[in-house]
């Protein structure tokens, strides 16, 4: 393989299936076209990801990394990639700072059930535990959601007034998980609503949530629930990645806010940044918000091109079917469909094929 075969297209990225604690996945199925969704223990897509999944009693499997498959059979994953052709990939401004690192990564997953009430690190907390150069600060776009035995999806952040080190720690020792979810705020969603949550904010994406995440690139998980609320038992170190529980408390920022306030800290409203004929495109997470990574969405009810400013991008088809048209080579994509383009590609142009808009998750590295 050359490296215009390799570097100067767009390529799709073949699905990626990730083990998690939680159940789920039937309506992230469902949106991928896959016939008889169901829900498992799968509940997660992995998207242009060079990080090995963190899970606890499954060390022997590899799970996690983005693979690639080429028109000639080979296949390499994302990593291996960018391991060959770092500045080509990632822009020379992004390897002069991070190296061969993304800086970044995404999933699209579905809660069949509510995922264990959790923290993760903040950078300063994750480079003293975890000796780590990211943290773990997430962001959350909402593609849809279910009914689960009788509730709307929502998710669970941040605590309220009154919510000490001191009483979440007695909590947790008690392992009283209503008193532990009463502590957090309980916030319906719904299709389109923005998240960002920062590093040390506790959280919990509850039962019938399918999502777009896009956050730094480890899979740092502290969790103050010894049992999900399906029944599975989880050790020890699958709570406090062998932190221990004490070091684990102190990951979490005792800071609490009434409801309106965590609304506008962790909510997010889309910021519109262009509109025309060929389509629009919004700001849902930027620099306004976080250095940590940016997330747009893009509308194209036409034709509408895109510049990637000298760095690599990630697509994700949230709706419709169109046409990628880069350095004269056409690419056809339709719902579901993961897409990474290397940072030689200055110019990408969508192009809607259907009725409907078609629309797009584009994923981008911190500047």
């Amino acid at each position: 393989m050359t490296v215009n075969t390799i570097h100067l297209k767009p390529f799709k990225l073949s699905r990626n299936r990730v083990w998690r604690t939680y159940s789920g996945g039937e309506c992230l199925e469902k949106w991928q076209g896959i016939s008889n969704p169901k829900d498992s223990f799968f509940p997660e897509e992995w998207v242009a990801s060079t990080v090995i999944a963190s899970n606890v009693g499954r060390e022997e499997y590899v799970e996690g990394l983005s693979k690639i498959e080429f028109e000639s059979g080979n296949s390499l994953t994302l990593k291996e990639l960018i391991e060959l052709y770092p500045i080509e990939i990632l822009g020379r401004k992004h390897y002069s700072k991070y190296d061969s690192k993304t800086a970044v990564l995404v999933k699209v997953l579905d809660a069949g059930e509510r995922l264990t009430i959790q923290v993760h690190p903040d950078r300063e907390f994750a480079k003293s535990a975890f000796h780590s150069q990211f943290g773990k600060t997430e962001a959350w776009y909402i593609l849809e959601g279910r009914m689960i035995d009788g509730e709307e999806p929502y998710v669970l952040l941040g605590f309220k007034p009154g919510t000490t080190k001191e009483k979440w720690k007695k909590l947790f020792e008690n392992q009283n998980i209503p008193g532990m979810m009463n502590a957090l705020h309980k916030i319906p969603v719904q299709s389109g609503d923005v998240f960002l949550v920062e590093g040390g904010v506790p959280h919990a994406i509850g039962s019938g949530c399918l999502l777009i995440e896009i956050q730094e690139p480890t899979d740092y998980t502290l969790r103050v629930e010894r049992t999900t609320p399906k029944g599975l038992t989880l050790s020890d170190d699958a709570c406090h990645q062998g932190l221990g529980f004490e070091r684990m408390l102190d990951c979490f920022h005792y800071e609490a806010y009434d409801k309106a306030e965590t609304l506008n800290r962790w909510k997010k409203e889309p910021i519109l940044i262009r509109k025309s004929n060929g389509g629009t495109e919004y700001a849902l997470i930027d620099k306004r918000h976080t250095d940590r990574f940016s997330m747009h969405l893009l509308e194209v009810r036409d034709e509408i091109s895109v510049n990637n400013n000298d760095t690599f991008s990630i697509a994700v088809v949230i709706s419709g079917s169109g046409t990628i048209i880069s350095n004269g080579q056409e690419l056809d994509v339709q719902q579901a469909d993961q897409i990474f383009f290397p940072a030689v590609l200055n110019q990408v142009i969508w192009k809607n094929n259907s009725v409907e808009p078609l629309k797009v998750i584009l994923c981008y590295p911190p500047e």
